[in-house]
């Protein structure tokens, strides 16, 4: 039995989930921070593995997050081996928290963490705690909830918190340990690194770029609509079968494409802010991957 190195845990997930996994060839797991285009590259595999926009059923059906408390492990196990095509499974663990097998693929997506920590700001608003913690077993909120600090004032905030990284990933720390550890293994044959920017960019040449990674082959015609159906307008227009909300998490669906852009974060910042994060930054992260992460 493969055994990840790190076991991750919180109230939503636990990567333990992983272990005793039965993998098959040429299985796909998406590793991402969360609001780091997590749901974007679900629908990216989707369309080059299925062939078609027409999705058999809810992307997050097609593609569970297979460590998430919510769902029963069993439903979840069950659910996947019944797929008769390829798979692609969702998760928010680092992979040294996942069972590496070299028959499968691992793609990592990663984002400006200041983009993504803007989007987690919204993100946060929009779940339902009360089921939220329904599904998850934990006490429900009580009382009004708390008045949230702008995300002007948040956001450096959230830059200067000094936690465990492997407890808060979806800290400053946190999502700069997932990336290094995946940085660490790009040349490795079956990781893949894909930049959120690089998506937006040249949304045609990254999907056949990891076509050709994967040994999938899409007929020349096909392409225009697959990637028209990546789209982040199109994905936001679908949101009722895109989002990742089968359990009912979300309050608003649409609301969870938010905006998709690059730069929102660095533009809340003034520049000592800016200076600050540089600064943090260096002592988290190896110089090569940050290059390659801000560019």
């Amino acid at each position: 039995m493969l055994t990840p190195a790190h076991r991750y845990r919180s109230d939503d997930e636990d990567s333990a989930r992983w272990i005793g996994f039965p993998f098959r060839e040429g299985d796909i797991v998406i590793s991402t921070r969360s609001k780091s285009g997590t749901t974007w590259m679900q629908m990216i595999c989707a369309l080059l593995v299925l062939g078609t926009p027409e999705l058999p059923a809810p992307l997050t059906v097609l593609s569970p997050w297979l460590d998430w408390l919510a769902e029963p492990q069993d439903e979840v196990y069950d659910r996947l081996a019944a797929q008769p095509h390829r798979r692609f499974i969702k998760t928010h663990t680092p992979l040294d928290g996942v069972p590496l097998d070299p028959r499968v693929h691992y793609v990592v997506v990663a984002r400006h963490p200041l983009d993504m920590a803007v989007s987690l700001y919204h993100q946060a608003g929009n779940l339902d705690r009360v089921r939220l913690a329904e599904l998850t077993g934990q006490p429900a909120p009580t009382g009004p909830p708390q008045a949230r600090q702008p995300v002007e004032q948040w956001l450096p905030r959230w830059v200067d918190r000094e936690v465990d990284p492997r407890a808060e990933l979806d800290s400053l720390p946190g999502v700069l340990v997932h990336l290094s550890d995946a940085w660490a293994r790009r040349h490795e044959p079956n990781v893949e690194l894909v930049h959120y920017d690089d998506l937006l960019a040249d949304l045609g040449g990254e999907m056949r770029r990891l076509a050709g990674r994967w040994g999938i082959t899409v007929s020349p015609e096909r392409w225009p609509e697959l990637v028209e159906a990546a789209t982040f307008g199109r994905m936001r227009e679908r949101a009722d079968r895109l989002a990742p909300d089968t359990l009912g998490v979300l309050r608003d669906r649409r609301a969870f494409f938010r905006q998709g852009g690059s730069g929102q974060g660095r533009k809340l910042l003034d520049t000592a802010a800016q200076a600050r994060y540089q600064e943090r930054t260096a002592t988290l992260a190896p110089p090569d991957l940050l290059t390659w992460l801000h560019r």
